[in-house]
């Protein structure tokens, strides 16, 4: 009787059943779970990709892909950020991201990365790199990397002036974009001669000024590099001459 008994309850354990099929949900009830899972995901700061979706939703995203066409339509249905384009670059992401981190003078949070401030979503982060996290470490690492272009071209323009008799340093007059951000994020976003800083005002332009003009022999070093706000960056003159 009892080895009855355990043989029913092995059949329970090992029965097996097809997947249901999703035909007859609505296509609200599969919009409503997009948004649940989206809403899940976001607080982990997980993408919401398909492969997440088909991981921890109700249904398949396969499913959801067949009812609305695609899956970017139907994140499109559910009023939810539609995956940014897969041919943006590293670089893309990482002077997108630089821009939006100057502008505010401060590292952005995922809820800074929006238009019109910012090109692309803190979801085309997660998804390149992992998760937000990683991307703000990638962008550091990218920072702090020498810029081999910017050095090429600097070596170009060098031996142009020497030609033409126009050279006043051993640098070229170029400051590039990493050396830039370096410059103003050691500045503390601050103008440096009046204080000004987008972290007080919204809409204070920054720029990065050679202490010693080019033009007089300055270099293109960090050491000569400072942060000035536009207004007081314009009203140097003749000393403006980066």
């Amino acid at each position: 009787m009892l080895h009855n008994q355990l043989l029913g309850s092995n059949e329970k354990l090992m029965r097996f059943e097809l997947d249901k099929f999703h035909r007859n949900i609505s296509d609200e009830d599969l919009l409503e779970d997009l948004r649940n899972i989206y809403a899940r995901l976001s607080k982990h700061d997980e993408a919401m990709t398909f492969r997440a979706y088909t991981d921890n939703g109700k249904y398949s995203a396969s499913t959801i892909t067949a009812r609305f066409g695609s899956w970017n339509e139907a994140l499109r249905k559910a009023e939810l950020e539609v995956n940014e384009e897969k041919n943006i670059t590293d670089r893309d992401l990482f002077i997108n991201l630089e821009n939006v981190w100057v502008a505010l003078g401060r590292q952005p949070v995922t809820r800074d990365l929006k238009k019109p401030l910012s090109k692309y979503t803190h979801h085309a982060y997660m998804e390149r790199f992992g998760g937000y996290r990683k991307a703000l470490n990638a962008f550091v690492n990218y920072i702090n990397e020498e810029d081999c272009e910017s050095t090429d071209i600097e070596h170009k323009t060098n031996a142009i002036e020497v030609i033409k008799g126009k050279q006043k340093g051993r640098t070229g007059r170029n400051i590039s974009d990493r050396m830039r951000f370096r410059i103003l994020s050691r500045g503390g976003f601050t103008c440096q001669s009046c204080g000004a800083s987008p972290i007080k005002e919204r809409g204070v332009q920054l720029h990065v000024d050679h202490i010693k003009p080019w033009s007089k022999g300055g270099e293109t070093v960090e050491e000569n590099l400072n942060t000035k706000c536009k207004q007081c960056n314009l009203g140097k003159g003749n000393a403006f001459d980066t």
